[in-house]
């Protein structure tokens, strides 16, 4: 019996001393953490960040340095992400193949760089049919644009009197050509000088009858480019009938942007293909780099000679030029491939990964520079050593939107917060939309003069809103918009109005889309292949794409890259 007291009085006290150290060190634990966190709490500063720019963090409230937004606080979540960041699981990386890289200086040599441009007529070979003497076209044989002309052949009878008169002067001095041989040869000269082939003179000659039309001859060999004149016009001397060009050579005319400038040489290699032989290069050198820059399009031509004796090359085909990335010793820059920048408007962006050893993301705004066939060189928004998704940025950027944090479709709500428009300047600008789909319908026709006309009247319905309480950002985007339709209504060539559209167009999209209702869907568009490869957009009601910046030419290409309204 004591036996049995005593163990079970043992197994009692082991259980004591037992409980006591475990419940002790459970307690002390969780003091530790909770004076840790306590303590962490004391000294933790708050930060303050953007809501478009996560990369800023300043200590104290205030505006973006970038954008100029207000910026808010960067409380961290339970899980240490501040604003703007967010995290993707392993498994859910795996499945996607999202690939990162880490940025660093470089150039771009090795590259390859695009220009792009047209077939023109070579200026070079370009020649003239003058009239050699005053008269009227009582037949024309040169009738039609793109006419084989040959030296010699036939091009226009024409009756002139003062032809008719130096007709009879020559019967006369034949008649006494024995006696003055050398005023009978000053009259043929005559002839000679008008372009008068000598066998028509010898059909005057020997059946003794003046011929009241005489026959011109072209002096020129070539296609013909410009008819000047119709049958029953009357001519001077000097007058130009018609224009040739031989096309055995052309001229590819580039447009190269400031910052390509230093990377083209006169006499580079470059290879040239054409949406009419795609599979085909053509080999030819830089021959002309203009010394002059266009100050509206800030670009500058480069034009090389092309082999086209083929005749495959016509003029206003459309073309590229490919060059091989040059050594640029004077400065190094961001250089990134075009597959991890996503585009939302005229803003650009790419998703960081902030912390290398985690599994977390956030959306970084990024300035475009030169492009090559396959990278971007940046001027803004990343430095060397941050990690980037190259691979997999459209998923990435799909993983933000669920999970509520920045991304493309978050900008137009950012946009909104910059714009804030009131419902007055709202339903203003919601009328006068009607003059802008006139204007792109316009430039899809291709009609400079309707162009014209119809930015006229979206200047009037401009002129008539009340932009007093606008803020900044929407006041700047409303006078761009003025601007452009004010160069547009005052110019007729159709390629300056579809570049100042594509200004409008961005400035207009940008107010539109801060609008809070709409009476219609409106239909966001983007052209990649517009301004020079970099992307231009426009607004339509029609989800059919109709391109307003290359009409018929490339009437479909394009997308719709967002709806508004309904």
């Amino acid at each position: 019996m004591k036996r049995n007291f005593f163990y079970i009085t043992l197994a009692l006290l082991v259980g004591l001393l037992g409980g006591y150290f475990i419940f002790s060190d459970s307690h002390k634990e969780s003091r530790s953490k909770s004076e840790v966190h306590d303590h962490g709490g004391e000294n933790t500063v708050q930060m303050w960040t953007c809501s478009m720019h996560p990369q800023i963090m300043l200590p104290e409230p205030g505006d973006c340095p970038i954008c100029g937004m207000d910026l808010i606080p960067a409380n961290s979540s339970g899980d240490g992400l501040v604003a703007g960041q967010f995290r993707l699981s392993e498994n859910a990386q795996a499945l996607a193949n999202i690939q990162t890289s880490t940025v660093g200086e470089g150039n771009l040599n090795g590259n390859e760089m695009k220009l792009s441009g047209k077939i023109i007529v070579n200026e070079d070979t370009k020649s003239t049919q003058p009239a050699h003497f005053d008269g009227r076209i009582e037949k024309l044989y040169v009738t039609s644009l793109g006419q084989m002309v040959t030296m010699g052949q036939p091009v226009a009878d024409v009756y002139s009197p003062s032809l008719v008169s130096a007709q009879q002067e020559l019967l006369t001095t034949y008649k006494m050509r024995e006696n003055q041989p050398q005023l009978y040869r000053a009259v043929r000269e005559k002839f000679k000088n008008w372009r008068i082939h000598d066998s028509q003179l010898d059909q005057i000659i020997s059946t003794g009858k003046v011929i009241e039309t005489l026959t011109i001859s072209s002096h020129v060999t070539g296609i013909v480019t410009e008819i000047l004149v119709a049958q029953g016009n009357h001519i001077r001397t000097g007058v130009p009938l018609f224009k040739v060009a031989n096309l055995n050579t052309v001229w590819a005319s580039f447009d190269a942007y400031e910052n390509q400038i230093r990377l083209i040489k006169k006499g580079q290699k470059i290879k040239v293909t054409t949406n009419a032989y795609p599979n085909r290069e053509f080999d030819a050198k830089i021959s002309f780099i203009n010394p002059v820059l266009d100050t509206k399009t800030r670009t500058v031509e480069v034009r090389a000679v092309l082999d086209n004796r083929d005749k495959l090359l016509k003029p206003g085909m459309f073309t590229e030029a490919h060059l091989a990335g040059q050594s640029d010793n004077t400065a190094t820059s961001i250089v990134i491939p075009k597959s991890a920048v996503l585009w939302t408007g005229k803003r650009s962006v790419v998703y960081v990964k902030p912390r290398p050893e985690e599994s977390i993301f956030e959306m970084r705004e990024v300035l475009l520079g030169k492009e090559t066939e396959n990278s971007y060189e940046i001027d803004n928004g990343l430095k060397p050593g941050d990690i980037i998704v190259t691979h997999g940025a459209f998923t990435v950027d799909a993983a933000a939107q669920l999970q509520g944090k920045n991304s493309m479709m978050t900008t137009a709500s950012a946009l909104r917060q910059e714009v804030s428009l009131s419902q007055g300047f709202q339903a203003g600008l919601e009328s006068l939309l009607p003059s802008y789909f006139n204007l792109k319908d316009a430039l899809v026709a291709s009609n400079p003069d309707q162009a014209m006309e119809m930015a006229t009247a979206l200047e009037k319905k401009l002129s008539e809103l009340n932009t007093s309480q606008l803020l900044p950002v929407a006041l700047k985007k409303m006078d761009k918009v003025k601007d452009m339709a004010d160069l547009i209504a005052k110019n007729d060539d159709l390629e300056y109005q579809r570049n100042h559209f594509a200004t409008l167009s961005d400035a207009l999209t940008t107010l539109v889309s801060s609008l809070t209702s709409f009476d219609q869907k409106i239909f966001i568009q983007r052209c990649p292949m517009a301004e020079d490869h970099s992307g231009a957009i426009w607004l339509s009601l029609e989800q059919e794409i109709r391109n307003p910046y290359f009409g018929e030419d490339m009437m479909d290409c394009g997308s719709t890259i967002r709806e508004l309204g309904r």
